[in-house]
């Protein structure tokens, strides 16, 4: 096969043609590399690569794990990997050349399973923004349009995706930095449950409980098998997620059955409906819901706009900020100031100081408290909550820039960004972003499904059943098709 036969094949797909003798594991990752050098530079999403040490991964690594030989990018945050360089969008780790010990435990199990490493992807400093534009890298372009953002914080990987650069890429969750940019860029992305993945060696946990890790793929198997081999607990986790019955993979095309599914349009927090497009894809997925044969209806979900998580919030972001900056300082043996940070991020840190450990006690039980009221309306109300990914189509390269407006302004701007994703992370619940939907303009439009704690199963069910009635495999962003 020539390397272009491989570009919109996902990660199954192409594991398949290695384990059936139709190409090698170097086929594969020197079309992913002949394609990111052609294309990345109207992108600007892979920020540093590995290439010659993938090379001789893929003629050495004997493994049979069952992505064997497949090219992914990781996101410049967490999931490190030994030797290799790690900068977070930061300046001064990029100008101390900081690289990582050693393999995080996710980036061990994606290369137990087969996957080559082909290099890193652009992520705003401290993935604090939902659009990936730091200044350390500059901006990465949507593919659909380099004019837009293509979400974040995971936004590198999402645009390296939808690209046909690699057909899978590593992103982090903190408060929609997975699903954000699966919904900007036209991908399935899915946060999994708190503990579903472990953060170790290095954390317990991390951001409090916000953080979740997984990838941005192309279709709903990936998705589901790719959780196959990185799911588990490891020694030590402070917590960990209840295990499936049966493996991920076997879920895609069961039958989810009739589900109650209750739709809402309005943003958790402030009732304010969303955009139109974002309106739109949520009607429409509605109906298709409803033809499957589910119980669909809107519902007020009233307990997301109870004030526990947003009177909390900021300040507890403000106490993570302070922390990674402190933690670096002494990574680095060198205090840091907050000034080696960008504007907002500066902000954060400094406001960070004033937060005491029982503000922290405090605003964790808070955002506790109202996470068990949301929670609960999947015992009672509801088997699947549907939402917008997003308020609004992607916004303009610009908009959400670290130097566009004030550091206020734009943690505003951010946090309205977020809105109905991030709830989510405060409950640990699993959320999965797919591509339903396209405006008049031609940009994907995301839509989330949220599913009871540990319930990855509902949605990987439902998620490929709406996959295979409105199938998105065949859209690609036409300057990359």
């Amino acid at each position: 096969m020539a390397g272009d036969d491989f570009t919109w094949l996902d990660a199954t797909a192409q594991a398949e043609l290695v384990r059936t003798g139709q190409v090698s594991p170097l086929e594969l990752l020197d079309a992913a590399i002949a394609r990111i050098e052609k294309l990345d530079g109207a992108l600007n999403a892979v920020v540093s690569t590995r290439f010659d040490q993938a090379r001789r991964e893929a003629v050495t690594a004997h493994g049979q794990g069952p992505f064997r030989g497949v090219p992914m990018l990781l996101k410049d945050f967490l999931c490190h990997t030994a030797g290799d360089p790690v900068h977070g969008g930061m300046r001064v780790l990029r100008d101390r050349d900081w690289r990582a010990p050693s393999d995080s435990y996710l980036a061990a199990r994606l290369r137990a399973a087969g996957f080559l490493f082909c290099g890193r992807t652009n992520t705003p400093e401290l993935a604090t923004s939902i659009t990936t534009e730091p200044l350390l890298h500059g901006a990465t372009r949507n593919p659909w349009n380099p004019a837009l953002s293509p979400g974040g914080s995971s936004g590198g990987s999402a645009a390296a995706v939808a690209a046909g650069l690699v057909p899978v890429a590593h992103g982090n969750d903190m408060a929609g930095s997975i699903r954000i940019p699966a919904s900007a860029c036209g991908l399935v992305g899915l946060k999994p449950s708190r503990a579903r993945t472990s953060l170790g060696p290095e954390f317990g946990e991390y951001w409090g409980q916000v953080t979740h890790e997984h990838v941005l793929t192309r279709s709903v198997r990936d998705t589901a098998a790719i959780l196959d081999v990185t799911a588990g607990a490891a020694p030590g986790d402070p917590y960990r997620a209840a295990p499936p019955d049966r493996p991920y993979r076997t879920e895609v095309g069961a039958d989810p059955g009739s589900l109650r599914i209750g739709f809402r349009i309005t943003s958790p927090g402030t009732c304010e409906t969303a955009h139109f497009d974002s309106v739109a894809a949520v009607e429409r997925t509605a109906r298709l819901l409803e033809s499957l044969g589910h119980q669909v209806a809107p519902t007020a979900a009233a307990a997301l706009d109870a004030p526990g998580m947003f009177d909390t919030m900021p300040a507890l972001l403000a106490a993570v900020v302070t922390w990674e900056l402190d933690a670096w300082s002494e990574r680095l043996g060198e205090p840091l100031p907050s000034s080696v940070l960008e504007p907002m991020n500066a902000m954060l840190a400094e406001a960070g100081r004033s937060v005491t450990a029982v503000d922290w006690v405090a605003g964790s039980l808070s955002s506790q408290r109202w996470a068990r009221g949301v929670a609960a309306l999947w015992e009672d109300e509801l088997d699947v909550l549907l939402t917008p990914t997003s308020p609004a189509p992607p916004a303009e390269l610009g908009v959400l820039a670290p130097d566009a407006k004030s550091p206020e302004e734009l943690a505003a701007g951010i946090a309205t960004g977020a809105a109905f994703t991030a709830p989510f992370n405060i409950t640990g619940q699993p959320a999965i972003s797919l591509p339903l939907h396209w405006n008049a303009e031609g940009l994907p439009i995301g839509v989330q499904l949220v599913a009871a704690q540990d319930r990855e199963d509902v949605l990987i069910r439902l998620a490929a059943q709406l996959e295979e009635a409105a199938p998105w495999s065949e859209r690609h962003p036409a300057p990359f098709s």
